[in-house]
């Protein structure tokens, strides 16, 4: 098996999580060499901590800012131009470690599930320093223009919407396949609820609803906490804080109704258990999340996306019929209501999350990149 390099910036989760699925999918294809890696610890210091700060401050502090940015940049060619030549100069100073990981792993094929590694690499091909193929992975359901480049040997996308704003764009239909965005292989696999539920803890009977709240608003989690919780459900409220340690601590004071068991958990390693047997799931609108989602054929309901990439991801999942949007926190508990007494609609949205869920993309991807190699090498 060729090396395979998978390259993401650590600016959220979801760049990481779909570079490790693709890991476990080549791995599972060909054994080999095959490393993850993010761009930023190839950086300098103060690029690094630039870099991930200011889109974490303005997509936490400033949403509106980040969503008039995202537009703006993605709309009007001059604006594009000016930020991306402003880019080029930050980034020619503060990255250039880069070219000593690839001398080092010399990989035969790179891939990347963030634009940041892309518009490096391909600035090396421009000047004739990187002969290997670049493939990007495109984890959110919109092709911004900082993802645009023609250089660049295949692209894997989530939808036929992303890629038709790649072809307006001037990339080549032949360059694109969509495939879905790629979730842990895992989640092909069909697995046993009350096993998972006992595993857990999980009561054994009733509906289970997971919350993930780590990238939400603390105050908001808790109202919709607290609404759930005051309301006649009979079940399983499970919240995941992820790395978010403060929401964990607000929500001590939080217990069990008489009809619903609430559970909450930090950073966990068995995300896909509790999807798995999931009734309905209350997440932000990133793109990893929603893909692992729909993956599994779960409904969700998709809560406060911020300007920009989640919103499209939002409105992505809402045309697809498998899941609702809502904006305002106090308005969540009631909907879960009406949902979970509305069993027709459910099976419903859940038929939608499983016509539209891709649980094989990472394989997909893994096989088609293999493909193409093999197939070069031969030439």
């Amino acid at each position: 098996m060729p090396r395979v390099l998978l390259l993401h910036a650590l600016v959220g989760t979801g760049h990481k999580r779909a570079a490790e699925a693709l890991a476990i999918a080549f791995a599972q294809r060909q054994p080999g060499e095959v490393r993850v890696e993010d761009v930023l610890d190839h950086t300098s210091r103060l690029f690094r901590e630039a870099y991930a700060r200011s889109y974490l401050e303005l997509t936490d502090r400033a949403p509106l800012l980040w969503g008039y940015f995202y537009t703006q940049t993605n709309a009007d060619p001059n604006v594009a131009e000016f930020t991306n030549n402003i880019r080029k100069v930050v980034e020619n100073v503060g990255t250039n470690d880069l070219k000593k990981l690839l001398t080092a792993f010399q990989p035969e094929i790179i891939m990347c599930t963030h634009f940041l590694p892309m518009e490096l690499l391909v600035r090396y091909k421009r000047k004739a320093r990187l002969s290997q193929p670049v493939y990007c992975v495109i984890t959110d359901h919109a092709a911004h223009t900082f993802w645009t480049y023609t250089e660049i040997d295949g692209y894997f996308v989530p939808d036929e919407q992303t890629r038709d704003q790649l072809v307006v764009r001037g990339v080549s239909a032949g360059q694109i396949s969509v495939t879905g965005i790629p979730v842990d292989p895992v989640a092909t696999k069909t697995k046993d609820a009350a096993a998972i539920r006992a595993q857990h803890g999980l009561n054994a009977d009733g509906p289970l609803l997971i919350l993930f709240g780590g990238g939400l608003d603390d105050d908001q989690v808790r109202v919709i906490v607290q609404g759930l919780l005051a309301r006649p459900l009979a079940g399983t409220l499970v919240v995941v804080a992820g790395r978010n340690a403060t929401l964990v601590e607000s929500l001590a004071d939080f217990s069990s109704s008489a009809t619903l068991h609430l559970r909450v958990y930090g950073l966990i390693d068995f995300v896909d258990d509790l999807i798995a047997i999931s009734s309905l799931i209350i997440t932000k609108a990133g793109g990893l999340i929603i893909s692992e989602a729909l993956a599994r054929g779960v409904p969700l309901v998709v809560f406060n996306p911020i300007p920009g990439q989640e919103e499209w991801n939002a409105d992505y999942v809402v045309s697809s019929g498998a899941g609702v949007q809502l904006r305002i926190a106090d308005s969540v508990p009631a909907t879960v209501v009406r949902l979970l007494n509305a069993p027709q609609m459910m099976a419903e949205m859940r038929a939608c999350a499983q016509a539209t869920g891709r649980p094989r993309a990472a394989l997909d991807i893994a096989e088609q990149v293999l493909h193409d190699y093999t197939a070069r090498r031969h030439r």
